[in-house]
């Protein structure tokens, strides 16, 4: 993998980030940026983490986890890894997993007062775990829907969203629906839960009798904003947390609308275990004492994703319904 340090230097080796987990594909991988040389803000990849917000563990909470697990007294968490930042990446060591979901991970392991024992592991393998038994939970951008409901919990902890991302000097000041993309060209990730949105929004153009959105694909990040940059398009469409990551380090891009992760549906990414493993309700009431505390809202604002945060952590929330 591609150190950190060199992210803006070789993007042009970078794979577009394709995938939102709402559609149980593994993201795509893409390294991360530490410094600010391009004219962005710094953001420290290294693998001690210092600005980690760190919790005490609250022994009321902690009562709540299954005794097998008490007396292991450790959290095995299961999460990809190698996927976009600012999600669960490698480190500039190219070893240590960081991101806001290890962040996340570790903060609910501290409160429920168990070791943290994060395991990188694929997309396939991450819920093959889960079902073993051999990862308590995962923390891996995993969106709430109603089919995984039928094998596993979830408690919420982030709100799943898509963002429109365009050139820093762009016009283009909102994208909050379809009209306002009307004859724009504009990309999107071939086969992503975000090019199904954009289709939609094309077919409510059509119906309209407005003109559509002429839709690009790169298969390469470095293509994608080059064609920002040039003119070639006008906006693209992804992930809200790669998006907002970008527009953080790079400098040279901005957010000018986001949407439900499901379109026109709201759904979380939320901690996903076995069901009825009986580790669910502490893992909300971890993360909601953390949103109480504090440290929620800080290790997101650390990540440049505060427009995410949920306001409770709910067990088995509504998720993206079932698709033919």
């Amino acid at each position: 993998m591609i150190s950190r340090r060199t992210w803006l230097l070789s993007l042009a080796a970078t794979p577009l980030v394709l995938a939102a987990c709402g559609g149980g594909t593994d993201p795509a991988t893409a390294p991360a940026a530490a410094s600010g040389d391009s004219g962005g803000t710094s953001v420290d990849t290294s693998p001690t983490q210092k600005g980690r917000i760190t919790v005490e563990a609250v022994p009321e909470i902690a009562a709540k986890v299954p005794q097998a697990i008490k007396d292991r007294g450790t959290l095995v968490i299961g999460t990809t890894g190698n996927g976009a930042p600012p999600l669960s990446f490698k480190a500039d060591d190219d070893k240590t997993v960081i991101g806001i979901e290890p962040d996340i991970a570790l903060l609910v392991a501290g409160v429920l007062g168990l070791k943290p024992d994060i395991q990188a592991t694929s997309w396939e393998n991450l819920f093959l775990s889960m079902d073993s038994g051999q990862y308590d939970v995962g923390f891996s951008n995993i969106t709430v829907t109603e089919e995984r409901k039928e094998k596993y919990d979830f408690a919420s902890y982030r709100v799943d969203t898509l963002a429109w991302e365009v050139a820093k000097d762009s016009e283009i000041t909102s994208i909050k629906e379809p009209e306002d993309i009307a004859g724009l060209t504009v990309s999107v990730g071939s086969g992503t839960n975000q090019e199904k949105v954009l289709l939609d929004w094309n077919e409510q153009l059509k119906a309209a009798g407005q003109k559509e959105a002429k839709i690009q694909y790169y298969q390469q990040a470095s293509d994608t904003y080059l064609a920002l940059k040039s003119g070639r398009i006008v906006a693209n469409f992804g992930p809200n947390p790669t998006a907002a990551y970008h527009a953080l380090v790079s400098g040279d891009t901005k957010i000018v609308g986001t949407v439900p992760g499901g379109g026109t549906i709201v759904a979380d990414i939320a901690a996903t275990t076995k069901k009825d493993n009986g580790l669910v309700q502490a893992l909300a009431d971890a993360i909601n004492h953390l949103i109480s505390s504090g440290a929620y809202g800080k290790t997101l604002e650390r990540w440049n994703l505060s427009n995410e945060a949920v306001p409770t952590s709910e067990i088995n929330p509504p998720g993206l319904p079932k698709t033919d």
